[in-house]
């Protein structure tokens, strides 16, 4: 390396990032008495991460909205209360159970037992930090004679989304007196003779600077934002995707890691990815936000540009299944894909679908509507027709895993199988959005990174995105953050307590 500058301060804990997972673990070290620094690769004007991308969506174990209004929505107004129809509880063994089905099995189960067992305890220390929270009426309900009826467990959110909770825990950082240097991206970790993590070299404004602490935590996310990352690990054809959150998250704290001996954990060619507005910019927009997502598709159908359907849209609920159809748009000609819904379904699209940044067409008949997104007109009308004649008959009800589903078709669709055959017809072009990649670092159950033989490396913890052995193929909605929050937490606890 070129000649770097020595920085006159030691910190007792020096956390890389500064979204989510690492603002949670500044937290927790200063609650343990530590002297805090975060390092913020991003500007001002775009620190926050990923998380300023989500829809500040958190799955949690809950005994239902009687027990939620006790501590976590304790704030929640009479008039909001009689909105709701139903808001199921979680139990922590639906949670495991969902992490284990949807990562087939291969999810770390000390980590699942983690995530959800301290889940509740987490969102209870957020709220003492003053975040706020609320149902996410928009997005993970439907109305039923007029009240909110919410499914697939996540069903609460930070108020004001992504921006708001990035915000909010921003707040309780400058609270806690936490010091953040922006525009400061790591480059390397700094040991001592006995192996110890004793600091960090990082690149600022002003040049390469080595900044000295009695324990690093890595909290900076995975390498979706890096395409060379993307196709070593992903696959031939990834490095064309779309990043749907921040440009920052190249990859930083886990190569570093590696680099002194870390060991790699977790789904390596795996990713969080999702269907994404066909016109959506190469990486997130901090005003649109993830409103360039369409989630809507269980209640529709999904063709390729040839007319073809190719995945179940109605196989669970859109929680279990919306990380990993990305994926599959990404192995469609042109790596595109349209949603299409007819006069019946289209007005209970979610509030994403209603923005102007959208690439869509309506029309009154099939044809029209293939022709204006340019799909094969005759591939679409035999799709359709096979789709309709499969539909069988049954009570639909997009709140349940209803069964109303189709015979004799391959792709079937599990649930909600309506016939589409109501003008106009509305058909939306999508193309892969990444959010963030499943392979990282392996730690323990305090945090710590552990080497090749897993031995924890002294004075490295690491949380959040860059955590390897929690997701592997697929995700249940709302795992991220709350993951992110827990092994903040966790590691942040630990790094203070290291360092005190």
């Amino acid at each position: 390396m070129t000649e770097t500058g020595a920085d006159t301060e030691t910190w007792d804990v020096i956390v890389v990032g500064a979204g989510n997972a690492a603002t949670c673990a500044a937290l927790s070290a200063s609650e343990q008495g530590a002297k805090v620094l975060m390092l913020e690769k991003a500007p001002y004007d775009e620190r926050g991460g990923n998380s300023l991308f989500t829809a500040g969506g958190f799955r949690f174990v809950h005994d239902g909205l009687d027990d939620l209004r006790t501590d976590i929505l304790d704030d929640l107004t009479q008039g909001e209360v009689d909105q709701i129809g139903n808001l199921p509880p979680h139990s922590k063994q639906k949670y495991i159970d969902d992490i284990m089905r949807v990562t087939e099995n291969l999810a770390d189960e000390e980590l699942a037992e983690i995530l959800a067992g301290q889940s509740r305890d987490t969102m209870r220390w957020m709220r003492k930090h003053k975040i706020r929270f609320i149902p996410m009426f928009g997005r993970q309900s439907f109305k039923i004679e007029g009240k909110h009826h919410f499914y697939g467990g996540v069903n609460i959110e930070a108020i004001g989304g992504g921006w708001g909770l990035v915000d909010q825990l921003m707040q309780a950082a400058e609270r806690a007196k936490i010091e953040i240097r922006y525009e400061t991206a790591l480059t390397g970790l700094i040991q001592n003779q006995k192996g110890h993590v004793v600091g960090v070299r990082a690149k600022g404004p002003d040049g390469f600077v080595d900044l000295a602490a009695k324990s690093v935590v890595l909290a900076c996310g995975g390498f979706q934002a890096n395409p060379e990352m993307r196709v070593r690990y992903l696959g031939p054809g990834w490095e064309l995707c779309r990043v749907r959150g921040t440009r920052y998250n190249t990859g930083d704290g886990i190569n570093a890691a590696l680099a002194i001996g870390a060991q790699p954990f977790g789904g390596w060619s795996t990713c969080h990815a999702v269907q994404w507005d066909i016109s959506a910019p190469p990486f997130g927009d901090r005003v649109v936000l993830d409103n360039y997502q369409k989630h809507s598709y269980p209640i529709g159908v999904v063709v390729n540009l040839n007319g073809e359907r190719f995945l179940d849209e109605g196989a669970d609920m859109r929680n279990y299944t919306y990380a990993k159809y990305g994926r599959e748009v990404m192995k469609q000609p042109q790596r595109a894909a349209v949603q299409i819904f007819d006069a019946k379904t289209i007005g209970n699209v979610r509030d994403e679908y209603r923005i102007k940044q959208v690439t869509k067409a309506e029309a009154n008949t099939l044809e029209e509507l293939a022709e204006a997104l340019e799909i094969d007109v005759e591939g679409l009308k035999k799709t359709i027709a096979e789709f309709n004649a499969a539909c069988q008959p049954g009570e639909y009800n997009p709140s349940i895993l209803d069964g109303v589903s189709t015979k004799g078709i391959k792709p079937p669709k599990s649930n909600w199988a309506l016939p589409i055959d109501t003008p106009p017809y509305s058909g939306f072009v999508v193309t892969c959005g990444i959010t963030f990649t499943f392979g990282g670092l392996k730690i323990n159950n305090q945090g710590n990174v552990l080497d090749l033989v897993d031995k924890p490396i002294p004075g490295l913890f690491a949380a959040g995105e860059l955590v390897g052995g929690l997701f592997y193929q697929n995700y249940p909605g709302g795992t991220g953050l709350m993951n992110g929050a827990v092994f903040g937490r966790l590691a942040g606890q630990s790094a203070g307590r290291h360092s005190t």
